[in-house]
């Protein structure tokens, strides 16, 4: 083994030599042998060893097997050292073996360590872009599982620190070619890692991209298959892939595909539906996606059959009066409760549907089934009217500080979805029913439009995705639905009809 004066004497050879350094490989031989001294001579090597590799080609496999065995050296500075040199080995046909070693290396759990292998990974991505995709999709598909999530999550952030130089629309369709290999399996959260990369890519944020982004979550979503309500995993995918498809969506990209899915496999079985998570009100996160994604559906073979199952189900929501006794009391034990958050989005959704088939309501549906919606209408109204009186007059007056304690934000909450399915229900009141109304889902920022001010571009690229589920189909890891906020059916979702109509008016006739 050298010590540290033969290699700094064989460094000098090789220093000196300038043009004529190819011709003395025994200098270069001692110095990779350094890797096999002690703590002085292995730094030494970590660094003499890449200053020198490019001239000794028929040496390469030995030059980088020994900087990979300091980059594995018990001695931190030593391993830190021989990363941090790596990038200098990527010559070539070298770059994406070097990529896969430093993909390899990202299962560190030395932080100092880990960010010199995410600036070494970095570094070569400039050189060559495709070629340390290589070495990176190499491990997501083939490596330990540690490896794999790590070289996901440099994908997902690291991607977009990116100069546009670097990735050219070569290298980004190069990206989305082996993510789909990747998608064939993955875990929840690594699919919304993916279309979190994917989303960000500037190829697939024209129309046609966005699209294609759309069927890949689609076939994530096993929408060809007969939904299972009572499997969590099936119900968990379900979410997920939708709430990722959902920002996607615009005039000129559909949701037609999802809605008929939900409409004719998820509303039949709503009230069945196992949560894949404790807490999590299944109902209404699957009502609350089915509304935001109601507006964009395109042409739809089964409009009526949808329509008429979201009929359906909102008349569940919608009940009718209580039968009055001889002494004007109700003759039931229990009012109907009315669920507003679960009638706002369903009253939402049919509100968009019926804009492409108008007469739904009346030339679909004979007179006595339209006769006892106007009724249920009817009752729902005047119970809104009740609690929307109540809210306004608990708010009445409150500003700033206090609107922001719990109890307010629920009631200004309360406020949006009661106002929005007061608009909507005046609506269908209008002989004949009438579908031109807008209103901003309560859950939803509201959208500020300055005078004169030019709306956004339909054709960019709205948001981008939650964390972790086993939604993404197959991998064996679970991740935790992110549901969206404004959930808020636990403190209104049971407004007594009856008990709030007492408190609040002493007339029917409001």
């Amino acid at each position: 083994m050298p010590t540290v004066e033969e290699l700094y004497r064989n460094y000098g050879i090789l220093a000196d030599a300038t043009e004529q350094v190819g011709q003395h490989k025994d200098a270069y031989q001692v110095i990779l042998d350094g890797v096999k001294g002690g703590t002085k001579e292995k730094r030494l090597a970590a660094q003499f060893i890449p200053k020198f590799f490019k001239h000794f080609p028929e040496l390469a496999d030995s030059a980088i097997n020994a900087q990979l065995d300091l980059c594995e050296d018990e001695d931190v500075s030593i391993r830190r050292q021989a990363i941090k040199e790596l990038p200098q080995f990527a010559t070539g046909e070298n770059l994406p073996r070097v990529a896969d070693i430093l993909t390899q290396l990202l299962q560190t759990d030395d932080s100092a360590e880990f960010n010199l292998v995410n600036n070494a990974l970095l570094s070569i991505f400039k050189m060559d872009a495709k070629g340390t995709l290589g070495g990176l999709f190499s491990q997501i598909l083939q490596g330990e599982d540690i490896v794999r999530e790590r070289a996901i999550k440099f994908l997902s952030t690291k991607l977009k620190t990116l100069p546009d130089e670097v990735l050219t629309k070569e290298v980004e369709e190069l990206i989305l070619t082996e993510s789909k290999k990747v998608l064939e399996d993955v875990t929840g959260e690594e699919f919304v890692l993916f279309m979190k990369i994917l989303s960000g890519l500037k190829s697939l944020q024209t129309v046609s991209g966005r699209q294609q982004l759309v069927e890949l979550v689609a076939e994530q979503a096993d929408l060809e298959q007969t939904f299972n309500p009572s499997d969590p995993d099936c119900v968990d995918r379900l979410l997920q892939c939708t709430r990722q498809a959902v920002p996607l969506f615009s005039k000129n990209v559909h949701s037609t595909r999802f809605v008929t899915y939900f409409c004719e496999q998820v509303l039949p079985n709503l009230s069945t539906l196992t949560t894949p998570v404790e807490g999590l009100d299944i109902q209404l996160e699957v009502l609350k996606l089915l509304a935001e994604m109601s507006s964009f559906c395109g042409d739809m073979e089964k409009l009526e059959t949808n329509l008429r199952k979201l009929f359906d189900k909102l008349l569940e929501y919608m009940p009718l009066p209580p039968e009055e006794a001889e002494n004007g009391e109700n003759a039931g034990n229990e009012e109907p409760k009315l669920q507003f958050s679960y009638v706002e989005c369903l009253l939402y959704s049919f509100h968009q549907l019926g804009r492409k088939l108008p007469d739904f309501l009346t030339a679909k549906l004979n007179a006595e089934k339209l006769k006892d919606f106007k009724i249920r209408l009817q009752y729902f109204a005047r119970g809104l009217q009740v609690y929307i009186r109540q809210l306004r007059l608990a708010l009445q007056g409150k500003t700033g500080e206090a609107l922001k304690t719990e109890e307010n934000k629920i009631k200004v909450v309360a406020l949006k979805i009661t106002n929005n399915i007061n608009v909507l229900i005046k609506d269908l009141f209008h002989i004949p029913p009438s579908y031109k109304s807008t209103v901003t889902l309560s859950w939803k920022p509201v959208q500020k439009v300055e005078i004169g001010q030019k709306r956004a571009n339909e054709d960019t690229t709205s948001g981008s995705p939650p964390k972790k589920s086993p939604a993404g189909p197959k991998r064996d890891a679970r991740q935790i639905y992110n549901p969206p906020s404004g959930k808020y059916s636990s403190n209104l979702g049971n407004f007594n009809y009856g008990e709030r109509f007492r408190l609040g008016t002493s007339s029917m006739k409001d």
